[in-house]
């Protein structure tokens, strides 16, 4: 399994997180619990902005 891990920003709060973008299960801001990432089967449906990919 080959993926990268993306720095997200989160609408709500502005919080900067770190994530994995085939996440399998869904992902939410650590600060106001808002879903920043959905599983899809393949890549997640990032729902946050991407700062960048590391």
């Amino acid at each position: 399994m080959v993926g990268k891990f993306l720095k997200v920003k989160c609408a709500k709060c502005s919080n900067e997180q770190n994530i994995f973008e085939k996440s399998a299960t869904p992902v939410k801001c650590l600060v106001c619990e808002s879903t920043l990432a959905e599983p899809t089967g393949g890549k997640a449906n990032v729902k946050a902005e991407i700062i960048k990919k590391l």
